[in-house]
């Protein structure tokens, strides 16, 4: 099976990343995608990140009715920081029936190369790149075989913005799925 791994902290899920990964099941070779939580990523600081389990969780109400979008919580069981290269080595080890993809954005496409054992990613999997292709500025790995372009309907919208949405006592309806508002409000998160 082609999966799709979509790395992110998710802090929290929104409409914005729903929609990537549907366009990338509608109209790439991925039969599904697996959102992978980031527990600490290493050009991230922390002090905003709600805990792991609790991003998690609003994933999986997210995506539960959508039987081509899974959860993983395979980082919360790997060393940290996050390093995507030992990620992949050990799904690729644990479940050698699949292949995996990459999906990131056009922001991480342009410091691809500054990734950890970024050659050694490239050598074992494509990574499929979500931006408006106009928009995104030729990078240093523009042209590899591995990596391909697509231009995906994007919302202006990111997970910092819904934060201070919610920090500024303002409606998220819309912004996330109704599961992840309500548990969000429910549960007074980000605020």
């Amino acid at each position: 099976m082609q999966i799709g791994l979509f790395f992110g902290s998710f802090n929290p899920i929104h409409t914005g990343h729903l929609i990537i990964a549907n366009y990338m099941v509608d109209y790439t070779r991925l039969d599904e995608i697996w959102f992978v939580v980031s527990p600490q990523n290493p050009f991230k600081a922390n002090d905003e990140l709600l805990d792991e389990k609790e991003r998690l969780h609003l994933l999986q109400l997210a995506v539960e009715k959508d039987i081509r979008f899974k959860v993983s919580d395979i980082e919360m069981n790997l060393p940290r920081p996050s390093y995507t290269y030992l990620t992949l080595e050990h799904l690729r080890k644990t479940f050698q029936q699949h292949e995996f993809t990459l999906i990131v954005g056009g922001d991480n496409y342009q410091e691809f190369h500054k990734w950890k054992e970024y050659k050694t990613i490239l050598e074992h999997h494509y990574v499929n790149v979500y931006a408006r292709i106009g928009i995104v500025e030729k990078p240093l790995l523009a042209n590899h075989p591995k990596i391909k372009l697509f231009e995906v309907p994007l919302l202006n919208i990111s997970s910092t913005y819904i934060r201070e949405t919610i920090q500024a006592g303002k409606s998220i309806r819309y912004l996330v799925p109704e599961a992840v508002r309500i548990e969000i409000e429910t549960r007074k998160f980000y605020i």
